[in-house]
């Protein structure tokens, strides 16, 4: 069991698909390895409801990359981050272009729902802005 974090909280998962691997070409969503290359998605990319990155550790940020190049290719669907996201990344997760973070209940114990919150307004504490202007 997993639980979907948002800007507005804690939520279930409403996606009731499987996850396919990259190079299921007929599949509706997949689930891409830290490790990929999103290339290998570009021909697809309007075809895809949902691309879920992987994030093995929390120390591992090629997930990071690899949002931000799908959305520079011109996904525009549904991005989750899926696996070990903790809190203090989720504001960095949705300025890279990360719809949702699904995390496993043990880490939703851990870091219960104010932690993610806190971290929700993401627009409001984006520093780089405000050293910019």
């Amino acid at each position: 069991m997993s639980v979907i974090v948002t800007d507005g909280g804690f939520a279930a998962d409403d996606w009731n698909g499987e996850l396919a691997a990259p190079e299921d070409t007929g599949a509706a969503a997949v689930l891409l390895p830290s490790d990929a290359d999103p290339e290998v998605l570009r021909d697809r990319l309007d075809q895809l409801k949902l691309v879920a990155v992987d994030f093995p550790s929390f120390a591992d940020g090629r997930g990071f990359t690899i949002a931000r190049r799908l959305r520079l290719m011109g996904y525009t669907g549904r991005l989750r981050a899926k696996g070990h996201v903790i809190a203090d990344q989720y504001a960095m997760a949705r300025r890279v272009g990360f719809d949702e973070v699904e995390i496993d209940l043990d880490l939703a114990t851990r870091q219960p729902e104010d932690q993610w919150l806190r971290r929700a307004e993401w627009k409001a504490h984006d520093y780089q802005s405000r050293l910019r202007a």
